[in-house]
């Protein structure tokens, strides 16, 4: 099967923080010939990167807690337990957005990064391609509220032992799909990091 797909027209109905597309479009179907037109609203944000902060040596993730438009449906609990998380700027790579948010959004220096995957955060409405990546840190000093004035970010961050993290997982307590996957992913390689 060829897998094709053509837009019949496409619209920004809304350009601010981020944007708004309407797409019709049609594609080629499994069982064969195309789809009829298909009209979808495309929630366009750019591309992004996160970074699991981590100290091997005292086994401590670095956790950062702070308020998120998408989540005010659940009331206090609208400030989510995260990742350190930014958007690529036109002319960055990844690697350097991830060095980057790290000292903007947690004060870390990370001294060894590594890739662990890029995907979809929710490829039904969003075109946001996110990369992941682990940062070896030093977590001895850090703590405290960060954030730039300029993007009116307030971050609350905190280190927390692998134990105690995996079990707010477990217990629910994560609700972003990020950290989940970072933790989850985490869990899976400590103890070859640890090495």
């Amino acid at each position: 099967m060829t897998k094709e797909f053509t837009i019949i027209n496409e619209t920004t109905p809304y350009q601010g923080f981020f944007s708004i597309k309407k797409v019709e479009l049609k594609h080629t179907l499994f069982k064969g010939g195309w789809s009829r037109p298909i009209k979808r609203e495309l929630f366009q944000r750019g591309n992004c990167v996160a970074v699991l902060l981590y100290d091997p040596i005292r086994d401590e993730v670095v956790i950062i807690e702070q308020f998120r438009i998408g989540a005010i449906q659940l009331g206090e609990q609208a400030w989510l337990l995260e990742i350190v998380a930014g958007a690529i700027e036109p002319g960055e790579t990844a690697e350097e957005v991830a060095y980057r948010e790290s000292i903007e959004e947690a004060g870390c220096e990370i001294l060894e990064l590594i890739k662990i995957n890029d995907f979809f955060t929710s490829p039904g409405g969003t075109s946001e391609l996110l990369t992941l990546f682990y940062g070896k840190v030093d977590s001895q000093n850090i703590g405290g509220i960060h954030g730039l004035d300029e993007e009116d970010e307030d971050i609350s961050v905190t280190t927390m032992k692998f134990d105690d993290v995996y079990q707010l997982l477990l217990e629910g307590k994560i609700l972003s799909a990020i950290p989940i996957i970072a933790i989850q992913w985490l869990y899976i390689n400590r103890d070859k990091l640890r090495q």
